[in-house]
């Protein structure tokens, strides 16, 4: 067509390959294009259609109308418009919708295709900035063994007691890359990995959506789309016992008591690794946590003490709590560990009592048969009452109670809602008794060790000790069993 008219020549083609027109972000070379038509290097593009210039309406009107003023005319072929008439603008924006259209149309194909796949179980996997996996030969996810390790070590420490910031400063202190390569550890990303399903195999589809074709704004997902869970989708890094602790060990940290009266705004304060008595440690008197102080007693030592910290704030709002000197707390509390190794069978009882007792543990496998059961007789009596239906010569059936079927369907609907939450129940059950037999391992290992202050261990054995008074605690253990102890 250029080498037909005379004084013609061709500076360039542009071409983005592969690339959606509803945007210029990510086209280069028609970037590169409009650069040179500002620096008068063309004088006129030539296009095959205005959805080959732009799929957006707005995109296309600003740039046609931004290369009239500085004299570039645009030319599409199979429309026979030229931008540089005024008059061409209702019809470029006209083609232009259309061309929009064309995209959301496709967008939405594409969405329902995906949101199909996902109801059949078939997902995509997200491989970048991500650790512990890459894509195998069979196309499916399969183990990165030396990212593995640093995933697991994530969630080590993190049930350890250690904040996200400090495991962050771990890590970078140990020369570990973060996903995207670089040395420094963001918070939010040791969060994604340490709540993220798919380390434990399984995969949460429709996270985030996109709001629509044109602005491409990615929000996450609070119920505005549907979402798909597949279980067992892959092979897990971290198991689904472990992976659940850490949720549960999320939930603690966020619901702690406020840290200091006079100084917060809500009832919840912020989780500190630094002590473990700082997690555990409460006033017997008003439930405030407690917190460490040092005092400086005569020639100017200091020593340092727990004390409450409501007390502390307003000595008037809990004058009768005790304070007490670590040195004295850690060894009452080691002592306390010592006996109860020595006398595991004991304690191993009291444990399964308290937490049967608490939880209705017993009764929870027998209320899941009784729905099993109630929920096959329903069933049956709704398939009894469909076989009963007979038809005539005229096909007219016999008469047929809807309304008693409809009430056999609700009562069975409702047994099924219960059943289910009786087995989510018995999960979390199941993994507290095995956190408990996690518990008397521990304890049984420590008969033969050297007793020696360790905050990981007392945060794995010790859910919460009650100052009751100046030489009088009681501590109770993961699992519900109490101590008391006076010196």
């Amino acid at each position: 067509m250029i080498k037909k008219e005379p004084g013609w020549e061709l500076v360039k083609i542009y071409a983005d390959k592969g690339i959606t027109g509803t945007s210029t972000k990510n086209r280069n070379e028609f970037n590169n294009m409009i650069r040179q038509c500002k620096r008068g290097k063309i004088d006129m593009i030539i296009t095959k259609s205005v959805s080959r210039f732009a799929r957006n309406t707005l995109d296309c009107l600003k740039f046609t109308r931004m290369l009239r003023k500085i004299g570039v005319d645009v030319y599409f072929e199979e429309q026979g418009i030229h931008s540089i008439k005024a008059a061409s603008d209702f019809y470029i924006s006209l083609f232009g919708t259309i061309a929009q259209s064309e995209s959301e149309n496709i967008s939405e194909n594409v969405k329902w295709g995906k949101q199909q796949a996902a109801k059949e179980g078939r997902t995509n996997f997200t491989y970048a900035n991500s650790i512990g996996y890459r894509k195998g030969k069979d196309g499916k996810p399969e183990i990165v063994p030396e990212e593995a390790v640093v995933v697991r070590k994530i969630y080590k420490l993190f049930l350890s007691g250690y904040t996200l910031g400090m495991i962050a400063e771990k890590l970078q202190d140990e020369g570990i890359k973060s996903p995207s390569g670089m040395d420094q550890w963001s918070k939010s990303t040791l969060k994604s990995i340490l709540t993220n399903v798919k380390y434990k195999g399984d995969i949460l589809v429709n996270k985030t959506y996109v709001t629509d074709c044109i602005s491409k704004t990615v929000k996450r997902n609070n119920g505005e789309r549907p979402q798909y869970y597949v279980r067992n989708n892959h092979i897990p890094i971290i198991d689904e016992e472990t992976f659940d602790r850490v949720q549960m060990e999320f939930a603690k940290r966020g619901s702690r008591r406020v840290a200091a009266k006079l100084r917060t705004v809500t009832e919840l304060g912020q989780y500190s690794g630094k002590y473990a008595l700082a997690d555990n440690l409460v006033c017997g008197c008003c439930g405030t946590p407690y917190r460490r102080k040092i005092y400086m007693y005569k020639g100017n030592t200091g020593v340092p003490v727990w004390r409450c910290i409501r007390r502390m704030d307003r000595v008037s709002d809990c004058p009768d709590s005790a304070t007490l000197k670590e040195n004295e707390l850690k060894r009452e509390i080691l002592t306390v560990i010592r006996e109860s190794a020595h006398d595991i069978d004991n304690v191993l009882s009291a444990m399964r009592q308290e937490f049967e007792t608490v939880m209705g543990f017993k009764t929870l496998g027998i209320r899941g048969v009784e729905l099993q059961v109630k929920i096959t007789k329903l069933q049956e009596q709704c398939d009894d009452m469909i076989r009963s239906i007979k038809f005539d010569e005229d096909m007219n059936a016999t008469p047929f109670d809807d309304e008693l079927f409809e009430e056999l369907m609700m009562e069975k609907n409702k047994a099924e809602e219960e059943l289910e939450k009786v087995i989510q129940e018995s999960s979390s059950n199941s993994l507290t008794s095995r956190r408990i037999d996690e518990i008397i391992d521990m304890l049984s290992a420590l008969k033969n060790h050297p007793y020696e202050w360790d905050d990981v261990m007392i945060r794995q054995l010790i859910d919460k000790i009650v100052v009751e008074g100046k030489n009088h605690i009681r501590i109770i253990f993961v699992g519900g069993y109490e101590v008391e102890r006076r010196w």
